[in-house]
């Protein structure tokens, strides 16, 4: 690693499970060989210069009255139930159009 490393980490044993004396003698060579053996490790040459914005379309608030044990399904997920009841509306939406097309 960089001679010029930052000494920022504490050294109180209870904040972090951190093993900072190994990382500060490991080399850049032994984290090279670590990575490139790594299967989930992603590559960080990645060319974004083609890459897409996609932005969401709007939502559209409304009121809609749903099935008491429907709606207690989907909230006991959490946060973002009305976003999954998106989602399965989305792909029953988007199932009925490909049947259309077949038929």
């Amino acid at each position: 690693m960089n001679d010029k490393r930052s000494k920022t980490h504490s050294t109180d044993s209870s904040r972090s499970r951190t093993d900072w004396e190994y990382l500060d003698r490991v080399t850049d060579e032994e984290i090279a060989a670590a990575v490139a053996g790594d299967p989930d490790a992603a590559p960080l040459d990645i060319d974004w210069s083609k890459a897409v914005l996609v932005v969401p379309p709007n939502k559209k608030a409304i009121s809609i009255r749903l099935d008491q044990d429907v709606l207690d399904y989907f909230r006991q997920g959490g946060a973002g139930y009305q976003r999954r009841i998106n989602a399965v509306l989305r792909s029953y939406v988007e199932q009925q159009r490909k049947r259309r097309k077949r038929a």
